[in-house]
């Protein structure tokens, strides 16, 4: 827009410079041969006021008007004496009009100018003639049009300066709402734009902290809403729970409680969803070794606890990906969770952490030595639903990652996350 702006501006103010530059400078250069027309003029009178008298005065006057070099003048007296140096003035086109008409005229042309003036005498006619060359007749026109252009230059540059001045003020307060808007299609819900600009950008802006403030309303109900879904999914499990615990038959009493805490920990999972903040950060981001490092250290105890062999290996240098440490430690925790509630006690957990393709990024591996990963289309364990594993995997989605699940070196199963690396 400020370009726009800006050669419109000097579209516009280049055609009113022009429109008053060249007739400016015709007119400069016709005054100029106007003056010099009128100095041969004033000259050639000054002359034809002597012819009558002294000859020799006649000479004299000649000789210090052509000396001032201004004009070059001659006399073509009435007997035929031709006063002043230069070409023979009989053979002059010019001077034999003005004898054979008497009266007095002026020529500019490639030659110069020249101004001629019968004297009619007693004795004949005599012609003065009062020469200007090309050059005098643009005595100080170059100048004058460079003057001219040059002034025609400097508001050409006003005329963009200001252009671009009002080009800023006017595209600024877009940018900053169009910078605004891919701050809340990349999740920062708080960001408002500055009302501020020309109208109609107000209005844009207002409209646009509208529909920020409306999709944070709604995001907040859903999240509400689903929340309470899941709050009240837990009175009736828990009833079932109680129902189950009364069945008198082992093996029943078993599958349904089986069940009961799959459902149980779908619903939990749901909650801990539901529970989630959205996030507010423009460029989410963390260091994924020391937020690995972290969630390593709090399930540690609870393997030993289990008789897990848990081995860890971890880069000694920081691995930036584009997730919020809470997102990422929930996402560590769902993988490592689904081990311990899925493979028996004693069950070895390997988590390995290394940087990713090329050495950007961030590539993390969670296996174990259980029963492994069955081959459905929801690749799950038995007995599970798989929910713990679909979180994960938008989580790594969400910020341009993946999680695929496989079988492990040690006959388990392998669950890989890889994450791009953080922006800077």
């Amino acid at each position: 827009m400020r370009r726009r702006i800006s050669w419109l501006v000097v579209a516009t103010t280049s055609t009113v410079v022009v429109s008053f530059v060249i007739p400016l400078c015709l007119l400069v250069r016709t005054l100029a041969e106007d003056r010099a027309m009128a100095t041969a003029d004033q000259e050639a009178h000054n002359v034809a006021i002597l012819v009558a008298g002294d000859p020799t005065q006649l000479r004299t006057f000649l000789s210090g008007i052509n000396r001032r070099g201004a004009t070059e003048t001659r006399v073509l007296t009435s007997d035929g004496k031709e006063l002043g140096s230069g070409p023979p003035m009989r053979s002059d086109p010019d001077v034999r009009r003005a004898l054979s008409r008497s009266e007095a005229f002026t020529v500019v042309d490639s030659r110069g100018g020249r101004v001629l003036l019968p004297v009619v005498l007693p004795d004949g006619t005599a012609v003065v003639r009062s020469t200007v060359t090309p050059d005098q007749l643009r005595q100080g026109v170059a100048r004058a049009w460079l003057g001219i252009i040059g002034l025609g230059v400097v508001l050409l540059v006003l005329a963009l300066l200001l252009a671009s001045r009002l080009g800023r003020r006017i595209s600024e307060p877009l940018r900053e709402v169009a910078g605004t808007a891919h701050r809340l299609r990349e999740g920062e819900l708080s960001a408002r734009a500055d009302v501020r600009g020309t109208e109609e950008t107000q209005e844009l802006a207002r409209a646009l902290n509208g529909l920020a403030e409306r999709t944070g309303e709604l995001l907040a109900s859903e999240r509400a809403a689903v929340g309470d879904l899941s709050h009240r999914l837990r009175t009736p499990v828990t009833a079932l729970r109680l129902d189950s615990e009364a069945v008198t038959d082992p093996d029943l009493a078993q599958r349904l409680g089986e069940h009961i805490t799959v459902l149980q920990r779908t619903v939990d999972a749901i909650v801990q969803e539901a529970r989630r903040p959205v996030r507010t950060d423009l460029t989410p981001s963390c260091d994924a070794t020391a937020t690995v490092a972290r969630r390593v250290e709090f399930w540690r105890a609870l393997a030993e606890d289990q008789g897990r062999a848990m081995t860890v290996r971890l880069p000694e240098r920081p691995l930036p990906v584009p997730l919020a440490a809470a997102d990422l430690a929930n996402l560590v925790d769902v993988i490592v969770d689904n081990v311990f509630a899925h493979t028996p006690e004693g069950t070895m957990l390997r988590i390995d952490l290394r940087p990713g393709t090329g050495g950007d990024g961030a590539l993390l591996v969670v296996a174990d030595a259980g029963p492994g990963i069955t081959e459905g289309t929801r690749q799950d364990r038995p007995g599970t639903t798989g929910l713990g594993l679909d979180i994960a995997r938008r989580t790594a989605a969400a910020c341009g990652g993946r999680l695929r699940t496989g079988t492990a070196p040690e006959g388990g199963a392998s669950v890989e996350v890889t994450l791009p690396p953080a922006r800077a």
